[in-house]
């Protein structure tokens, strides 16, 4: 296949601090040499990220990553662009925004005056990129901020230094690699944990300039934000700015690894008289009030914590331990995060689960009022997680949430009365309020990368009609296209297509799969097909785009797509997701065979003798187990990330309380329950004498969460039995592949693998 030639537009701009000229990359001006999206092209897209809207609701900033293949690195911009008035005509998506300039995660000062993160510092400028002015001068150690509503004020997100579990390096020997580790959790996702987030309470001076006062978490051996993904949404500024919502969670070490028990804390800085306008200071983070736990504050989760190892079995699952029995649920001991407050201030709203240990329990949507003290669950109608939400008014409050394979925006209130708002083969995605009646938010499907778009909710719409979920549906939302970011490569692209089908799994179900087929598809042909097993074990498989799992590119390529929605998969109720936990190789994998051999038995475009399966991370699993159990249906695998040897993962991962919950037990404990007896026992490193069938193993280095050596077994176990046999294997890659020349090299190798056994 002929390589693409990327012209990379390359605009110099000017520091206006230092005057250095600084190469940005911005838009690739690609011309493709045929219809069909590459490697090239897909790395070729802007990628859509942050936004924010203008306090008076006309101006949208929102930031766009490039990437340059050539140079092995990105580049965030910003652009800026108007947001029509409601009476006005649907926008114009093809017009691109007015470049501002490199920087990220824009905010709004006032209708004129945006700050943004420029190489760890936060800046100013105007909204039409110029006055540049650096604010922090933390030597490039800013990881987040969140100014205060009346801009006195601003946190920030920064390292500090952590030796609790990795001691630090005697300092007569500088040279040393080594560590000593005395701990659990002494490294997370990607990196070994030597410093930890904390958020600093900063004051804004009439300059702009911004100076540090104070760390909330002083002398605290606790993460806020929640590493590894957590970032600024996990605090939050009441509207007076006299109040902090944050999220912590008050362990370490062993009881960090098997615990999920997050919190959301009320801290109040208080008037520091001698510091000049008395507008900093804090009272002591021991008496912030732990809003997930009545009558409770933060020195009390602290003293709690020192006792939790005490109270629990760390070899065994929490799912029947005294945390999560039902005397404690009203302490909220799950996941807690991402506080929002009501526009008035008086309720604060976040996303919660109800039980410790389980990472994929149902997110529910928690209100709690600040006067009475009453906590309420709004989203109890809800049988799927809520995975963003914002408030309209004092009452009301939107969401998006995964029901039937795609994400969609619902409504609720105080009362708990949830109306669906969208219906769309599409996931919508992070969203904001412009007005009470229009939000901003970010679109995908399938075939179309990230934008954003405008949705409008007038006054009149009453709920008419039962959705899908049981829920009542609001009718007659006008919904409009504000960017178009890749439309410059989606233009040059033959259109793919995808439908969703159902089938009847082995214990009388009904299964959700979808399928994607080719570019110029033509009913008539026969077509190799590609069984997609999802990874989490709990993530949905809805309209998503991905950069390495990419529907659209595979579909390009020639293959049809079947991607199942099978057990564990949110979207179908809790009782379908909960099954997998204790049966990974049950009902799930049956599942994937009744997709596949539906689609074999009912669509004659798939060419059952030319079928492969692939997945990453559980779906990786889901590999290296059918690799043993597919009774030759399937002529080669592919498998990222992929869990080997259960035995070996159970101690090797570093979140244990994934494995807990999943497995229920520890591979040594004698007691062990039969959930867990059945999971260790068909690991799928025990079914490597029924492997028949080549494969191809990936696995990132860096990848703390499945170790590499799952990976390298699985490659050379199908070597040491005369197996047909590829590793790919990234010494600088974590769980994910994010660097460009290592992104084009996984699609390469990936399709090369599918084409010498299904073309």
């Amino acid at each position: 296949m002929k390589r693409l030639a990327l012209f990379l537009l390359v605009i110099a701009t000017m520091s206006a601090c230092k005057h250095e000229t600084k190469v940005v990359i911005t838009r690739s001006d690609i011309q493709l040499a045929s219809d069909t999206l590459t490697p090239e092209a897909l790395w070729a897209m802007g990628r859509i990220g942050s936004y924010a809207v203008s306090p008076d609701g006309k101006r949208v900033a929102y930031q766009v990553t490039y990437y340059s293949v050539k140079e092995n690195r990105s580049n965030a911009v910003l652009y800026v662009q108007d947001i029509p008035a409601p009476a006005a005509a649907v926008p114009d998506a093809s017009q691109s925004g007015v470049f501002l300039g490199p920087g990220s995660d824009p905010v709004w000062l006032d209708n004129n005056k945006l700050a943004f993160a420029s190489k760890g510092e936060i800046w100013s400028m105007n909204a039409k990129g110029k006055s540049r002015k650096q604010l922090t001068k933390t030597g490039g150690a800013v990881e987040g901020f969140l100014f205060s509503p009346d801009q006195k004020r601003v946190i920030i997100i920064k390292s500090i230094p952590f030796h609790d579990i990795i001691q630090e390096r005697p300092a007569d020997l500088p040279l040393s690699q080594g560590r000593v580790i005395t701990d659990l959790m002494y490294r997370h996702w990607d990196h070994y944990v030597e410093s930890i987030p904390h958020p600093f309470v900063c004051s804004v001076s009439g300059d702009g300039s911004i100076t540090e006062d104070f760390d909330i978490l002083e002398g605290q051996p606790y993460e806020c934000p929640l590493e590894p993904f957590g970032g600024i949404e996990q605090l939050a500024w009441s509207p007076d700015s006299k109040s902090i919502a944050f999220t912590c969670r008050t362990k370490t070490g062993l009881a960090m690894s098997v615990c999920t028990d997050s919190d959301i804390f009320l801290f109040r800085p208080t008037p520091n008289p001698s510091r000049e306008g008395g507008e900093t200071g804090a009272q002591p983070v021991s008496e912030a009030l732990n809003l997930c736990k009545p009558g409770s504050t933060f020195g009390d989760s602290v003293a709690e914590s020192a006792t939790y190892l005490s109270t629990i079995d760390p070899s065994k699952t929490l799912k029947d331990q005294p945390v999560n029995s039902s005397e404690n649920l009203d302490n909220n001991p799950g996941y807690d995060q991402n506080p929002k407050f009501s526009p008035d201030g008086r309720y604060v709203a976040w996303l919660s689960m109800a039980r410790d240990g389980y990472e994929a329990d149902r997110q529910r949507l928690c209100v709690y009022d600040l006067q009475s003290g009453e906590k309420r669950y709004v989203t109890e109608s809800f049988d799927s997680n809520v995975d963003d939400f914002v408030w309209a008014d004092n009452n009301t409050l939107y969401f998006i949430g995964v029901w039937h394979a795609t994400e969609n925006l619902y409504r609720t209130n105080l009362e708990g009365q949830v109306a669906q708002l969208t219906n769309e083969q599409a996931d919508w995605g992070a969203l904001q309020m412009i007005s009470d009646s229009r939000l901003l938010m970010e679109r995908h499907d399938f075939f179309h990368p990230a934008d954003l778009y405008l949705v409008s909710i007038p006054e009149t719409a009453v709920p008419s009609a039962s959705s899908e979920d049981g829920l009542p549906f609001l009718e007659g939302l006008s919904i409009s296209q504000l960017t178009a970011e890749n439309e410059h490569i989606l233009s040059q692209l033959a259109p793919g297509s995808s439908e969703p089908r159902w089938c009847a799994t082995t214990d009388g179900q009904q299964l959700l799969y979808w399928v994607i087929k080719p570019p110029h598809f033509d009913p008539a042909k026969k077509y190799p097909t590609l069984l997609f097993c999802e990874g989490g074990p709990q993530s949905p498989v809805s309209q998503f785009w991905s950069y390495r799992w990419n529907f659209y590119i595979m579909a390009s390529q020639g293959y049809v797509i079947i991607a199942p929605n099978r057990r564990g998969l949110p979207g179908f109720g809790q009782e379908w997701l909960e099954e997998i936990s204790g049966d990974w190789t049950g009902q799930c994998m049956l599942d994937y065979l009744s997709a596949i051999d539906d689609a074999c038995d009912n669509l004659p475009y798939v060419d059952r003798d030319r079928m492969g399966a692939v997945g990453a991370s559980f779906g990786g699993f889901s590999v290296y187990y059918l690799a043993g159990h597919h009774d030759k249906r399937f002529k080669c695998f592919i498998s990222h990330d992929g869990a080997f040897n259960l035995e070996a993962m159970y101690t090797e991962t570093e979140e244990n309380w994934f494995s807990n919950w999943e497995y229920d037990d520890a591979f040594w404990n004698k007691d062990r329950t039969a959930n867990a007896d059945r999971t260790y026992k068909n690991s799928p490193h025990l079914f490597v004498d029924q492997w028949d069938t080549p494969i191809l193993c990936i696995h990132g280095e860096k990848d703390y969460r499945i170790n590499a050596t799952q990976g390298m077994s699985a490659f050379n176990a199908a070597r040491m039995r005369g197996i047909e046999a590829e590793l790919l294997l990234y010494p600088d890659e974590n769980h994910w592949v994010l660097k460009p020349q290592n992104g084009i090299l996984w699609q390469r190798t990936y399709f090369d693998w599918l084409a010498r056994w299904l073309k």
